[in-house]
C-alpha cells in the first residue's frame, strides 16, 4: 500500500463570519474570538462608576475602546457609561451629604448661588468630584444633581463616541 494513498482528503473549512486567528476583523465587523457584547458593557459601566469616584480611571478610553469593538453597540454604549458615571457622582453626592451633617462648610456660596445646573460640568477631571461633593455638602435637590449631571456627561461621552466612530 501507498503512502499517498493512505493520506487523507484535505477539506476546508468554510470561514463564515469567524476571524481566522491572529488577524484583526475589519472595522464594523462582529468579532466573536474577542470580548463579548454584554461583557463588554459591563466593563464600561464599572470604568464609569469607578472613574466618577476618586479612583483615577479614564472612562472615555473604556468607552472608545467598546465603540471599536462593537461599533453597532453606540447608543447602549453611551447609556451605560452615562449611568454608570452619574451614580458615581451620586455616591460623591452622598459623601458630601454625610460628610456636611457633621461639619458645616462656609465656602459654600458659588454653589448655592449657581446650583444644580453647576453640576452639568461635573465630567471635568479633578473639578467634577469636588462639585459632586460641594452640592451633597450644600444639600442641593438630588434629582435636579442626578439629572444636570446626567446631562453635562451624556454629551461628553456622545463627542467621545462620535470620535470613535470617525
Amino acid at each position: 500500500m501507498c503512502f499517498a494513498a493512505a493520506r487523507r482528503p484535505k477539506v476546508s473549512i468554510p470561514l463564515e463570519g469567524k476571524v481566522p486567528v491572529g488577524r484583526i476583523p475589519a472595522r464594523g465587523r462582529r468579532s466573536r474570538g474577542l470580548i463579548g457584547a454584554w461583557a463588554s458593557l459591563a466593563s464600561l459601566f464599572g470604568a464609569s462608576l469607578l472613574a466618577s469616584t476618586l479612583i483615577p480611571i479614564s472612562s472615555e478610553a473604556a468607552l472608545f475602546a467598546v465603540l471599536r469593538l462593537h461599533t453597532d453597540l453606540l447608543w447602549p454604549a453611551i447609556g451605560v457609561a452615562t449611568l454608570g458615571n452619574t451614580l458615581g457622582g451620586l455616591t460623591t453626592y452622598l459623601i458630601g451629604r454625610y460628610i456636611g451633617s457633621k461639619k458645616p462648610l462656609t465656602q459654600l456660596e458659588r454653589v448655592r448661588r449657581y446650583g444644580s445646573p453647576l453640576l452639568a460640568l461635573a465630567w471635568l477631571p479633578l473639578v467634577g468630584d469636588a462639585l459632586c461633593l460641594a452640592a451633597g455638602w450644600a444639600r442641593l435637590n438630588w434629582v435636579a444633581v442626578a439629572l444636570w449631571s446626567a446631562a453635562g456627561r451624556f454629551a461628553r461621552y456622545w463627542v467621545v463616541a462620535q470620535g470613535a466612530l470617525w
